[in-house]
């Protein structure tokens, strides 16, 4: 009996050691992020290690957090269009239609509240959304755990990165790990403006430029430096009617009607079709409503209206738009699926 109790005190102080050694074998890592960018305030229980972020990147192409296994985070946020997926509205894991368009999830680590409306407080919590809606991926997240803790790699490496087994809180904070890692600041613009790279603008982009940042234009205003968006709520005058009333979802004012939150530029040009509902297809027709002035809604922001450009301006325009496409971002291997 005491050689029993003996061998199972040394199994346990073995199973022990083998997960302090797992732990062990993580690291903090310091997120490559430009000088001209602000420095991450990463929650204090969520900082990020190596194998937080492999975690959480196994996670975010893993269709087992959809209710019939057929779509993963990555269906709707596709590396090659910048975390987008060209779609007008994204379709759930029953072949339903969204309510809204895919937004890039660039520079999230910045970003103070998300959804459209700004609904959500945190990064980590985001992710109960679009698991749990019934029109995306439709499943409860305890759940989506309760499946991942029957899978062997998953709980090891929930225990080496987190020191537990895989749980609901575990995967919301694994997630929003790995989406911290999608930094997007090396476009010929930043190349241009931020490093003195004289050969990265042509004429063109550079009279487009002037107009963005002018008075008169405004563009600078709501899509400001450095991540081309001041995360601010605005109508723009898309419609006289909205199906969807925007950030009054969660105000309950009639002034918020129709207010969504600035979207980024930063890769704009890969980011079609665009506005919350992917209502407009092109560049082109986004530059041409907002040189008509919007279609005059009670709260269209003041700075919505006609802009009178001619056809070298918008010419000019969408030639400085595309200098924000950060390609290196979009091809960026650590983004993409781990092999097993």
């Amino acid at each position: 009996m005491i050689r029993r109790i003996f061998l199972f005190l040394v199994i346990i102080v073995v199973v022990l050691a083998c997960q302090q050694t797992q732990q062990k074998t993580d690291k903090e890592i310091t997120l490559k992020t430009p000088s001209f960018f602000p420095k991450i305030t990463f929650p204090e229980n969520n900082t990020p290690t190596r194998l937080r972020v492999e975690l959480g990147r196994r996670l975010f192409y893993e269709k087992k957090l959809s209710a019939n296994e057929t779509m993963s985070c990555g269906s709707c946020h596709v590396t090659s269009m910048a975390f987008t997926d060209g779609k007008k509205v994204s379709e759930g894991a029953h072949g339903k239609k969204g309510r809204r368009n895919s937004p890039t999830l660039a520079n999230l680590a910045w970003m103070p509240r998300f959804m459209m409306e700004g609904g959500v407080p945190t990064l980590e919590l985001q992710a109960l959304a679009p698991v749990q809606d019934s029109i995306e991926m439709d499943l409860p997240l305890n759940e989506a755990a309760a499946r991942l803790r029957s899978i062997k790699k998953y709980n090891n490496l929930s225990i080496a990165a987190y020191g537990e087994e895989i749980d609901e809180n575990i995967i919301m904070r694994a997630l929003a790990n790995f989406q911290r890692t999608f930094v997007s600041a090396d476009s010929r613009f930043d190349r241009w403006y931020y490093y003195k790279d004289s050969t990265q603008f042509h004429e063109s982009e550079k009279r487009g430029k002037e107009i963005f940042f002018s008075e008169k234009a405004a563009c600078m205003k709501c899509h400001s430096l450095p991540f081309f968006t001041d995360f601010e709520y605005y109508n723009i005058g898309l419609y006289k009617r909205y199906a969807d009333n925007g950030k009054e979802r969660i105000t309950f004012k009639k002034e918020d009607i129709g207010k969504f939150k600035t979207p980024t530029l930063r890769n704009i040009e890969l980011t079609s079709p665009y506005m919350h509902d992917g209502s407009i297809n092109t560049l082109e027709e986004v530059i041409e409503m907002y040189n008509k002035g919007g279609e005059g809604h009670e709260n269209q922001d003041f700075r919505v209206r006609p802009m009178n450009w001619s056809t070298q301006d918008k010419e000019d325009l969408l030639a400085f738009l595309k200098t924000l496409t950060d390609w290196n971002f979009v091809q960026n291997q650590s983004f993409l699926p781990l092999s097993e």
